[in-house]
C-alpha cells in the first residue's frame, strides 16, 4: 500500500508562489506515474499536472502551463507542484495521486489508486 501526504498550501496573493510536496510512504514510488488534481467548491475534480516515473515525461493542463512545474525526487519518495503566477481560479484543494499500473503521465483521475487527503490553497486578489 501507498500513502500520500500532501503539504505546502496556505494562502497567498495573487501571482505569487507556493510548492506543494507529497510524501509517500509504504512502497516506493520509483515505477510510478504521478499526478496532481484540484478541486475548488462548486466545480468538478480537475487535473492539473502529471509526470512519468523518472521525471523525464510531464504534461499540464492548460490553464496551468508556463505557471506550473511538477517534478519528482524519487530518492526522497516525493513529489512536487511549484505553482507561480498565482490566480484566484487557481483557488482549490489539491491533491497528489500515485498511478501503480503504469509508468507515463495520465490525465484521467480514474487512472491512479492511491489519493492524499489534499491541502487547501487559496489566492486572494
Amino acid at each position: 500500500q501507498v500513502q500520500l501526504v500532501e503539504s505546502g498550501g496556505g494562502l497567498v496573493q495573487a501571482g505569487g508562489s507556493l510548492r506543494l510536496s507529497c510524501a509517500a510512504s509504504g512502497r516506493t514510488l520509483i515505477s510510478y506515474a504521478m499526478g496532481w488534481f484540484r478541486h475548488a467548491p462548486g466545480k468538478e475534480r480537475e487535473f492539473v499536472a502529471a509526470i512519468s516515473y523518472n521525471g523525464v515525461n510531464t504534461y499540464y493542463a492548460d490553464s496551468v502551463k508556463g505557471r506550473f512545474t511538477i517534478s519528482r525526487d524519487n530518492a526522497k519518495n516525493t513529489v512536487y507542484l511549484q505553482m507561480n503566477s498565482l490566480k484566484p481560479e487557481d483557488t482549490a484543494v489539491y491533491y497528489c495521486a500515485a498511478d501503480r499500473h503504469n509508468s507515463y503521465a495520465g490525465s484521467y483521475g480514474s487512472d491512479y489508486d492511491y489519493w492524499g487527503q489534499g491541502t487547501q490553497v487559496t489566492v486572494s486578489s
